[in-house]
């Protein structure tokens, strides 16, 4: 009678551990092996920091720069063309003014850890500028929108005909 006894202990604390097993690795985070090599996307937009800056002047236009940087940690990821949905705001105030954009929408670059980018935005001299000092936009990959909203911080002006460049590498 032992035997049959000692069986169903042994055969119930396996099953128990069998059961027990499967809420332990679904608790714990995959190690980046598990989840096929990778750190998150430096694309994503909680992950990259976005800042405004002026830059040189053309004929009839000021511009300013923004200059996406990624920490270490995370992936390089392609982007390409111009950010779409770039909207304007001074202290958290929308602005009426939108944006289009120019050049080439084609053309894919890398960004990530050490591999910066950065955008034109192109304003028209025009008395009708408004101030601003952010920039909300989604970044665009080869295949299209990258999920979620960006932001940049910095001050500039905005007019009617406003322009948005396409991502260029570099800072």
């Amino acid at each position: 009678m032992r035997t049959p006894r000692t069986t169903a202990v042994a055969l119930a604390a396996v099953l128990l551990a069998a059961a027990a097993a499967p809420a332990v690795a679904q608790a714990a985070p995959a190690a980046p092996a598990a989840r096929g090599g990778g750190a998150p996307s430096a694309c994503r937009p909680a992950n990259h920091k976005a800042e405004i800056t002026a830059a040189p002047a053309s004929a009839g236009h000021h511009h300013y720069r923004v200059t996406l940087t990624a920490p270490r940690g995370y992936d390089s990821c392609r982007l390409a063309g111009s950010p779409a949905d770039v909207r304007f705001s001074r202290h958290g105030a929308p602005s009426p003014v939108t944006a289009g954009h120019y050049g080439d929408q084609h053309t894919a670059v890398t960004f990530g850890p050490g591999h910066p980018v950065h955008f034109d935005v192109q304003v028209p001299d025009d008395a009708r500028q408004v101030p601003a000092d952010e920039v909300s936009f989604t970044l665009r990959a080869p295949d299209g929108a990258i999920p979620g909203t960006s932001f940049a911080e910095g001050m500039m002006e905005v007019a009617p005909g406003t322009l948005v460049g396409p991502v260029l590498p570099g800072a």
